[in-house]
């Protein structure tokens, strides 16, 4: 997995006793208790090189003509092999979300989109043909052609994965882009989830005029102070307004497509980003979320590794209490806000192969479910 933040590639290995062995034609099993109903037994973090990552940011720029794009395409592919080679050996089946660099999910021909699309980047065939594993790979493609917005997908593995009868809880990922999942109980139907709008991207693009790949810690903004009038012309963005089910991504929340009253020093500039993603998380919650009644947020991904942000967002979520995978003891099955994402995706593959529907209409706004991804056999002879 490599998500919008584009620093490189989570890969688990993900064990799931107790569900149906793969081939055996069994139906999806009745869920039952309290997750994780799985375990990560292994985890690798492989980052980009620099050249590749700004390979894959030129991409989200639309920086790259053609043939750049179809170099990156196979270069992904060789470092998608590089990151699953350790743990192949050990598994079934691989699934690979691959990197996206373009997702419109909707018509908006003022920047150019005549049709909803969306563009991950990497090569299965590579990966497949590595390992000797097949693979699972184009999840979001089948869902945009059934009408839907190809994302959120993650929803499907974390109501599989981890709800829990009797407890409203939302899983909420602090990637380059935040979306949460909001599961309340065992039923799919109730099931909500959609990206609230930025996480790290602008905090990172604030990081990237000091010449840093990220705010580490939170330590710029911390310098810094919030311009309070850049921030609440920012939280006048339509794109909040709209109601689920949504998804965003990079080509919405950049710097340069945000209004600028003023120009804030880099320290000013990651405070005023940092409390704007905070803030408009919050604001999400209080408006689709809360109504429906909350116990917990539950936070993954590389924001919940930013102290800065995480206390205010605890702060404007209060009195929800906000905890992480550690404190429910999630951990212990492996999972982390590093694992969540990964292990998602490891499960929408085993459910591709299993033939089961692996996505939640309602939070894409598919008209129907779908077999989200394409299986990719090695051609070993």
């Amino acid at each position: 997995m490599s998500g919008t933040s584009a620093d490189g590639i989570d890969a688990v290995l993900l064990e799931l006793p107790g569900w149906p062995a793969l081939g055996s034609g069994a139906a999806f099993p009745a869920l039952q208790g309290g997750g994780p109903r799985g375990r990560v037994v292994a985890h690798t973090f492989t980052p980009y090189p620099p050249d590749l990552r700004e390979a894959v940011l030129a991409a989200m720029r639309s920086d790259s003509h053609t043939a750049a794009l179809t170099q990156l395409h196979w270069w992904l592919g060789e470092a998608l092999l590089a990151a699953a080679a350790p743990l192949a050996a050990s598994a079934d089946l691989i699934a690979m979300h691959g990197q996206t660099v373009q997702h419109q999910p909707r018509v908006d021909p003022a920047v150019g989109w005549g049709r909803p699309a969306t563009l991950q980047l990497g090569e299965a065939a590579v990966v497949a043909q590595g390992t000797g594993r097949p693979v699972v790979a184009n999840f979001r493609a089948a869902d945009v052609a059934a009408g839907g917005q190809g994302a959120p997908l993650v929803p499907y593995a974390d109501w599989a994965l981890l709800s829990e009868a009797g407890m409203r809880r939302s899983v909420h990922n602090l990637g380059g882009i935040s979306n949460l999942t909001y599961l309340p109980g065992l039923d799919p139907a109730g099931v909500l989830a959609f990206d609230t709008g930025p996480a790290n991207c602008l905090m990172d693009e604030a990081a990237q005029r000091a010449g840093l790949t990220c705010d580490e810690g939170g330590h710029l903004a911390r310098q810094g102070t919030v311009h309070q009038p850049t921030l609440e012309a920012w939280l006048e963005h339509p794109e909040f307004l709209r109601p689920p089910p949504k998804s965003t991504g990079r080509e919405t929340w950049r710097l340069d497509r945000l209004p600028a009253p003023v120009v804030l020093s880099v320290p000013d500039l990651a405070a005023t980003a940092t409390a704007f993603t905070a803030h408009s998380i919050a604001a999400a919650y209080q408006r689709w979320v809360l109504p429906l009644g909350l116990d917990e947020v539950v936070v993954a991904g590389g924001g919940a590794r930013n102290p800065e942000l995480m206390r205010q967002l605890a702060a404007a979520l209060d009195p929800v209490p906000l905890r992480t995978f550690a404190e429910l003891g999630w951990d212990r099955a492996g999972f982390s806000d590093s694992t969540r994402e990964a292990a998602a995706f490891a499960f929408l593959g085993y459910a591709r192969a299993q033939r089961w529907p692996n996505t939640l209409p309602h939070t894409t706004g598919a008209r129907s479910a779908v077999l989200a991804g394409t299986l990719a056999e090695d051609a070993h002879a």
